[in-house]
């Protein structure tokens, strides 16, 4: 399977059979721009990608960008298996990295390093060989592989019911009145098969919308 950008044109058609699917989902994508998951290729490896995200777990962006710039720093600006498997707990929490993190980091670093999960190769693999092999990593949860999957290597059938925002996204999209549960979610995005990264997209994106909303209507006039 290949990391290449998903065309424009193909994310129109994929976005068109959403709305034909659940009409709901028509006025949310008109109101939205195109979804950019795999419009351009990523510009970090899948370590590096498996990094950031286990660095940004839990943290403001503007702290983990701060703690991320400090490693690369640490690294001598190169975030690689080699370089981050010589760093020690005891450095990495010196930059802000939790200990949970940090072996979580190292982990990653010795499964790169000995091959026991190809991680620059995993695009190769199926999704659910993806998600098996890195859960096998200590640290490494559903939630972090759903998004390495989806923004780092194009996947467009992952449905992260998991995620607190794509379930309160669905709720306010069909306008429920009690709170989804992630297995009654599953089963809602069978019809969506194989784009359920979309779908995803579009409910963090409708979300997205109605903050902006509220915000200009805040505004004083």
């Amino acid at each position: 399977m290949s990391k290449a950008p998903i065309a424009r044109a193909k994310m129109q058609r994929i976005t068109a059979e959403i709305s034909a699917i659940d009409k709901r989902f028509a006025k949310v994508i008109s109101e939205s721009p195109l979804c950019t998951i795999g419009s351009s290729v990523s510009p970090e490896t899948n370590f590096q990608s498996l990094v950031s995200s286990v660095i940004s777990q839990q943290l403001a962006v503007k702290a983990a960008e701060t703690i991320h710039g400090r490693l690369n720093q640490l690294a001598k600006g190169q975030i690689t298996p080699v370089r981050v498997a010589k760093l020690s707990d005891a450095a990495l929490r010196e930059i802000g990295v939790s200990g949970a993190k940090a072996k979580t980091i190292q982990g990653l670093a010795q499964a790169a390093l000995t091959g026991s999960v190809p991680i620059e190769n995993l695009h190769e693999l199926s999704d659910d060989e993806v998600f098996a092999g890195l859960t096998s990593l200590w640290g490494i949860g559903p939630w972090t592989v759903d998004m390495f999957m989806m923004f780092q290597l194009h996947r467009l059938d992952i449905w992260p019911t998991g995620d607190l925002g794509v379930r309160r996204g669905w709720e306010s999209i069909h306008k429920l009145t009690d709170q989804i549960e992630p297995k009654a979610l599953d089963l809602k995005g069978e019809k969506f098969r194989p784009y359920r990264s979309v779908v995803a997209w579009y409910c963090w994106r409708h979300l997205d919308n109605l903050k902006q909303d509220k915000l200009k209507q805040a505004k004083p006039k």
